[in-house]
Formats: structure tokens, sequence, C-alpha cells
């Protein structure tokens, strides 16, 4: 399987670009920008790895985050990722940014974009990678400071295809952001949210119905409501599901317990991606072999979720059917 999983083309919809900042990487920026983390070595970052909680990982997660100040080490950060995306066999990324983030340390919005896309660029073009940008809305803010970001974000829409919703999630439902989201979708946003991870059902029916998003990130307590999964079914809403860091979060137990299998059998459009990789143990490749290792995948059942990576996309139609002709193939 580990070799099928590595031949496989694969997209990859659910990854925070500044969650793929390997600790290496970091000590690196922190020196040349003069940076103070709080850790002696790359060890001691990893060490402060072992998460209790969404929040727990937030606060590394923020403080990492500070050493990225100029264009080009938000390219390095992308770059360093397309490499990994390229050795992984995925052809496709839809990448989030958090630019709240950085323009709250005083950093342009537009340092955030320029240094990134360029990334972008120079992966499709010397790796093959296609990409889409994704903005996200920090939701432990407020609604006014989402209106700024938005605000900020329309000179550069050429280079941005939706915006979702990330960070903190219980305490901070999808209906906080309600008129955010009419906003969003009248510029021609494409819309997803984070839903369902930490926060109950009721989280992925308010990203549904009052965000009206087009995919669901996270989403796996979907199944504590039968309609729900009904519903995610009969509108194949996409589900971003991350294994390891379900696991790493502990909103799954261990890997084995972990209920993608079950919703894709059920005929849930689920994907599977790495989240924050640098943080979670894991690019996309070790995703698949972490459910393939506890769980009873057959071969056609990891062909039909690196098939579903591709319908979930935005990409058009033809490059759909391309990407899933080529998956069948294997």
């Amino acid at each position: 399987m580990k070799e099928l999983i590595q031949k496989l083309p694969k997209a990859e919809l659910h990854l925070h670009i500044e969650g793929s900042l390997e600790p290496e990487l970091m000590f690196a920026l922190a020196q040349k920008n003069n940076i103070n983390l709080p850790y002696k070595n790359v060890e001691e970052v990893k060490q402060a790895y072992n998460f209790t909680s969404l929040q727990s990982f937030l606060n590394i997660y923020y403080a990492g985050a500070n050493v990225l100040i100029t264009e080009s080490d938000f390219f390095d950060l992308t770059w360093a990722y397309l490499l990994r995306c390229h050795a992984q066999n995925v052809c496709h990324v839809e990448i989030f940014f958090d630019p709240q983030t950085h323009t709250s340390r005083g950093i342009a919005f537009q340092t955030v974009l320029e240094g990134i896309t360029k990334a972008l660029q120079k992966g499709e073009k010397e790796l093959g990678i296609g990409s889409f940008l994704i903005m996200c809305f920090l939701r432990h803010l407020s609604e006014e400071d989402a209106f700024e970001t938005l605000k900020a974000s329309l000179p550069f829409k050429d280079k941005i295809i939706g915006v979702g919703l990330d960070s903190s999630e219980v305490g901070h439902p999808p209906s906080k952001f309600e008129r955010l989201f009419v906003e969003c979708k009248k510029v021609g946003y494409k819309i997803v949210a984070h839903a369902g991870e930490e926060g109950d059902s009721s989280y992925i029916w308010e990203a549904i119905n009052l965000l009206q998003v087009e995919r669901i990130d996270h989403g796996i307590r979907c199944d504590e409501d039968e309609t729900l999964v009904k519903l995610l079914i009969e509108k194949q809403i996409p589900l971003t599901v991350c294994p390891l860091s379900n696991v790493k979060l502990k909103a799954v137990k261990h890997m084995k317990e972990h209920n993608i299998l079950k919703l894709l059998r059920q005929g849930v459009l689920v994907t599977v991606n790495s989240d924050d990789p640098a943080y979670f143990g894991g690019y996309i490749n070790e995703n698949y072999e972490a459910i393939c290792e506890n769980l009873d995948l057959s071969r056609e059942e990891l062909k039909t979720l690196a098939a579903n990576s591709f319908k979930a996309s935005f990409l058009n139609e033809a490059k759909k059917r391309y990407f899933t002709d080529l998956v069948s193939q294997y």
C-alpha cells in the first residue's frame, strides 16, 4: 500500500502554509531576522509538540509564525512545502494562509501574499504543481477585524480563490461571521470553513446553512447527527479530513478509532490532508499511510480517497476528469 500511496496522483485541500514551518527553517529565519524563540534548539521545539488540545497547538503555532518577516521568508516557507509535495506526487494544492497572524505584527498584507504567490507560480512552472490560495479569517478575533482583512484582500483578489475560517473553534461558531461571509460571497470568493473538529455537529450545520460553504474542513463530528451525514452524502459536500492532526490534537483518541473509512463507505466525499504537517508528524503521504496501517482500507478505497481529492477541489471539470482518470489507471 505504501508503494501505491507514493505513486497515486493526489491533491491537498487542507494545508495551513504557516503550519508547514519545519523547526530547522524556523531557527534559520529566527537567526536571520534576529527573533528570540522560546526554545534553545530544534529538539526542544519538537518536544513542545506534545499537544493536549487545539489551543495548546495554536500557542506554539503563533509563536513560530513570528519568524516570518520578509517576502523571501514567505517564499522560502512555501517553496519548502512544494518540494515536499513534489516528492510525494501531490499534483495540485489549495493552501490556506492567515493574514491576520502577520498583519497584527506589522507585516504588510502584500508582503505575505507576494512571497507565497511567487513560490506557487514557481511551483507550477518548475514542478508542475497547480495551486489555488485560500485566505482564512481567525475566528478568535472580532468580526470587525475580519472585515478589515477582507477589505485588505480586495486589491489582490485575482490571486485568492476563496476564504476560510480557522483557529480556536469552540466558543467561536460560524454564526459569529455570518455577515462577513455574505460579503465574501458577494465579491466572488469561494467559501470553506473549519467546523466539527473540536466543535460539535452544530458547527457544521451553521457552516452549511449560514456561511453557505462549498466544503467543510475537518467535519469529523458529523456522525453525531444522522440527518447531517445524509445531507453531506446527498449534496456531496466534501470533508477535508486530517487524520494525524485529529489524533495529535486529541479530537480522536487513536487512529484505529478514526471515522474516515466509515464515512467513506457511507458515501461521504471525504479527502485526506495534512493540516499543519510540521507540527503533526507528517505530510500527505504519511496521513494516507497512517489510515492504511490502522484501518481496514482496500486498494480501491485508497484510490477513491485520491480521486476524491480532485473531485472536492476547485479545479474545473475537465481537470477533475483528467486527474480522476489518472488515478483510475493504478
